[in-house]
């Protein structure tokens, strides 16, 4: 009996501006999810058999699409298949494109950390928050030859506390206030 070559399976990439920051990245959100965290945002990610197959062939069209446009792959799951996902983490690469992972598990394979930029590890805790919120348990990191590197947390607080100080002079354009 011949075994199907490991695929993930996902619905059409978006194109996101938070999830990797100072990054425009085209993020795939990735079926199959077992870790069916309680209060997930994205409970139809845990079916087995949602949206199509992520070949390389797929990804690279994607990839080939929005060259110019997007500086960062995100990645939403797909941790379980580690070895796939890795090919597509080493695609991007090659394209000088930054790497993310978003992971519901408090590590991340071996087999993934050389090929990562950034990960955010921890599962979704409704009384905690994400990372928008300083008491998450959720963290991302930059990984730096395949370790973990530095907390960047802070990167997604909001930290505005000063009004907001700019005016607008008569052509509408806007200037700092001193």
């Amino acid at each position: 009996m011949k075994i199907p070559p490991a695929t993930l399976q996902c619905d059409p990439p978006h194109v996101v501006f938070q999830e990797c920051p100072g990054e425009v990245a085209l993020c795939f959100s990735f079926y199959g999810c077992p870790l069916r965290c309680a209060g997930c945002h994205s409970e139809e990610l845990w079916q087995a058999n949602g949206g199509h197959p992520l070949t390389l062939q797929t990804f690279n069209a994607y990839l080939d699409r929005y060259a110019g446009l997007i500086t960062a792959v995100v990645f939403f799951g797909g941790e379980w298949q580690p070895l796939y996902l890795k090919k597509l983490l080493q695609v991007a690469q090659q394209r000088n494109l930054i790497t993310c992972l978003y992971s519901g598990l408090n590590h991340v394979s071996r087999h993934l950390r050389p090929v990562l930029n950034f990960v955010k590890l921890g599962p979704w805790r409704q009384q905690q928050g994400g990372l928008s919120n300083p008491n998450s348990n959720q963290h991302f990191y930059a990984l730096e030859n395949g370790q973990l590197s530095q907390r960047l947390n802070h990167l997604f607080h909001n930290t505005q506390t000063q009004p907001n100080t700019h005016t607008h002079n008569k052509k509408g354009l806007s200037n700092a206030a001193a």
